[in-house]
C-alpha cells in the first residue's frame, strides 16, 4: 500500500457507501511530536477531526499524495481512526535518528463500517542542535500498512525494521486490565485521567495449589490473582480482584461478608455492645484495605468505620479448592477507642 495508507485504501472499501453523519464525539485535541508514537497518534487524531492541513505537515518532504487535496479527498467517507502502536525501535546515521514504529488502526466510515490494517512507519528527527531555519521538527518519512483481520492489539506487528521484538505478552494480565478498565473505569480514582502513572497497573500473584481430588502424583496446578487498587478516602482504600484459574479463565472474585445485626446498649452506638449476630450473608465486588500473603494463601481484608481504628471489620479469605472462602470474621462495633475486636464466624481455627 502507498504511503497515503489509510486513504487510499480505505476508499476503496467505503466508495460505494453512503455518508451518514458520524455518531462518536470529536476527540480530545492531540497534537503531539515528543516522541515517534506519538506522532502517529497525532496524525490520526488530526484525521478523526478532520484536520487534515495538520495531519499532512506531520510528513517531511515526502509526502503521502501528489498534493494536499487528493490527500483531504481521501478521508471523504471516514469518521474516525482508532490506532495502536508497538514497540518503537531507533537507529542512528548521518546526523538523523530514524525511528520505526509498528501501528494497527481501525478505520471506522461514516455509515459505521470497519476495516483494519497493520503496518509500519518510519519517523526521522534530525540532530536538533546542528539544524538552522527553518527547524524540522520530528516528522513521518514514509509507512505501509496491509489489510488485517482480528483486534487492533493482536494485529500490531511485534517489531519493524532490524528492531528487536517486543517482551512477550502477557495475555492474561491484558485480559484482566481491559476488564477492570470497562468495569470500573467510571468508579475507581486509579483510573481517572490524571491518575498517576501505573495506578491502575495490577498486583500479580502466582499461586500453587491441588485439588483435594488429584492424586500424589498430579504435577500442581497453577492459579494467578490480579489485585487492582481502586483507590479511596481518608482511610480506607478498596480493591477489585479478578483470578485465572489453571485452565486460564479469568473471572472477578465476589467476596462473602456476613451481614451483621448489632445492639448498643440504650441503642447508643457510643455505648456498650449488647450483642453482634449474623443475619444473613451478602456479596461483595470489592475489598477494603486489603492484602494477599503468599505464605498462607490468604486475602485479609480490614474496613476502618471510623478514622481511628477502634471500630472494624476484619474478614480472612483462604485460598482452596481453586478459590477464596470466607474462613473468618472479626467485628469490633464498640466505638471506645479501643481496639478489641470479637470473633463473629471462624472456621479456620480447630477445636
Amino acid at each position: 500500500m502507498k504511503p497515503h495508507l489509510l486513504a487510499a485504501a480505505f476508499a476503496s472499501v467505503a466508495a460505494s457507501l453512503s455518508a451518514l453523519p458520524a455518531a462518536a464525539e470529536e476527540p480530545p485535541y492531540l497534537d503531539d511530536r515528543s516522541d515517534p508514537a506519538a506522532l502517529v497518534r497525532s496524525l490520526y487524531n488530526a484525521v478523526s477531526r478532520q484536520e487534515y492541513a495538520r495531519a499532512w505537515s506531520y510528513f517531511g518532504d515526502t509526502k503521502p499524495a501528489k498534493d494536499f487535496d487528493s490527500f483531504a479527498k481521501g478521508y471523504d467517507d471516514t469518521a474516525r481512526v482508532d490506532v495502536e502502536t508497538g514497540a518503537v525501535s531507533s537507529e542512528g546515521a548521518a546526523g538523523s535518528t530514524f525511528f520505526e514504529v509498528p501501528v494497527a488502526i481501525r478505520a471506522v466510515a461514516k455509515n459505521g463500517d470497519e476495516a483494519i490494517f497493520a503496518g509500519c512507519y518510519t519517523a526521522r528527527l534530525a540532530q536538533p542542535s546542528i539544524q538552522g531555519v527553518p527547524f524540522q521538527p520530528l516528522h513521518l518519512e514514509k509507512g505501509s500498512l496491509k489489510a488485517a483481520q482480528g483486534e487492533l492489539s493482536e494485529v500490531v506487528p511485534a517489531s519493524c525494521g532490524d528492531g528487536p521484538p517486543p517482551p512477550p505478552r502477557d495475555a492474561l494480565k491484558e485480559q484482566a486490565e481491559k476488564l477492570f478498565s470497562t468495569a470500573y473505569g467510571s468508579i475507581c480514582r486509579t483510573l481517572e485521567p490524571g491518575a498517576e502513572p501505573e495506578a491502575a497497573a495490577p498486583e500479580i500473584h502466582d499461586i500453587g495449589f491441588h485439588y483435594n481430588w488429584d492424586g500424589e502424583s498430579e504435577p500442581e496446578r497453577k492459579a494467578r490473582l490480579f489485585r487492582f487498587d481502586c483507590g479511596g478516602g481518608a482511610y480506607n482504600t478498596n480493591e477489585v480482584y479478578y483470578l485465572a484459574d489453571d485452565s486460564g479463565e479469568l473471572r472477578q472474585l465476589q467476596f462473602a461478608s456476613p451481614e451483621l445485626d448489632i445492639r448498643y446498649e440504650n441503642d447508643n452506638s457510643e455505648g456498650k455492645v449488647e450483642s453482634v449476630d449474623i443475619i444473613g450473608y451478602q456479596s461483595d465486588d470489592m475489598l477494603v484495605n486489603s492484602i494477599y500473603d503468599a505464605a498462607t494463601k490468604t486475602l485479609v481484608s480490614h474496613a476502618k468505620w471510623r478514622g481511628v481504628g477502634d471500630a472494624s471489620s476484619t474478614g480472612t479469605y483462604i485460598f482452596r479448592e481453586g478459590t477464596f472462602t470466607l474462613v473468618k470474621y472479626d467485628v469490633d462495633a464498640s466505638y471506645d477507642g479501643e481496639i478489641n475486636p470479637v470473633t463473629v464466624l471462624d472456621f479456620n481455627t480447630g477445636p
